[in-house]
């Protein structure tokens, strides 16, 4: 099974990316399927429905999220009724959506899981109990598992690859927004990257207006940030997955910007 995943979306310029290039991306890798993690993909903060439906017409099959999951109110009228949109499981019970889903594709069941961590971030559910959890309830009814663990400590996230090697296919890890390098297959068999990246503004500060956030540092200050404008980038990792195991056979980072083209 071939997987593409495109990291986090951030606005107008993210979209505009994903509406070119994934289709280029998918002419060339031929992947079975594209998740893209939207919780930045309205104005760098959450998602409408508008723009849930953009991202699965410009190719993928679900969206994932994140701590920016509910910035957007809309989302609470439409979440029930949109699939393939999955919310962090370790919300606590009673939050509306799903956190995870089996989707079949061309007869192979993928288990996609979305998580988000403690450690700087919103007091949630433990993520590694949950996903035990989950993976009870799932394990025997997928081929293949994918992991979006989205959180900002870099050790958390390599304590869920560990702890997770073995028992699912890939953990890649979002929301720094600055893709890292450390790409590999653990030694049972799970693909991990610490954090796949950003696809929107190149040359923002977390795809955010430099000048703001720079002011902020200075002086303190509250500030309204706002989407950059300018250059774009894509970021995403391209899987290739074996269903009879549930490994990893391959990973491979994806970076598309002017100083690293896209070559068909």
């Amino acid at each position: 099974m071939k997987l593409m995943f495109i990291g986090d979306v951030v606005g107008s310029p993210g979209r505009k990316m994903v509406e070119e290039y994934v289709p280029k991306l998918k002419k060339k890798y031929r992947p079975s399927m594209v998740v893209i993690n939207g919780e930045n993909a309205a104005h760098g903060k959450g998602i409408t429905e508008k723009i849930y439906k953009q991202l699965l017409n410009a190719g993928a099959q679900a969206i994932t999220l994140g701590n920016h999951a509910w910035d957007k109110k809309e989302i609470f009228e439409f979440i029930e009724e949109a699939p393939n949109l999955i919310r962090p499981a370790n919300f606590p019970e009673g939050t509306p959506g799903n956190g995870y889903k089996i989707l079949d594709i061309n007869g192979v069941k993928l288990g996609l899981i979305n998580l988000m961590g403690r450690t700087f971030m919103p007091p949630l559910d433990c993520p590694f109990q949950k996903v035990d959890q989950i993976l009870a309830e799932i394990e025997d009814r997928s081929d293949c598992i994918f992991v979006d663990f989205h959180g900002e400590a870099t050790s958390e996230k390599q304590a869920m690859g560990w702890y997770l090697d073995g028992r699912v296919s890939a953990v890649i890890g979002t929301h720094t927004h600055v893709q890292t390098g450390d790409e590999r297959i653990l030694p049972n068999g799970t693909a991990y990257l610490s954090d796949v990246g950003m696809t929107g503004p190149y040359d923002g500060i977390l795809g955010m207006e430099r000048e703001t956030i720079i002011q902020k540092f200075k002086t303190g200050l509250p500030a309204r940030f706002e989407v950059d404008t300018g250059r774009e980038q894509l970021s995403g990792v391209y899987l290739e997955l074996d269903p009879k195991t549930k490994k990893a056979k391959k990973i491979e980072r994806l970076l598309i910007n002017e100083d690293h083209p896209f070559y068909e």
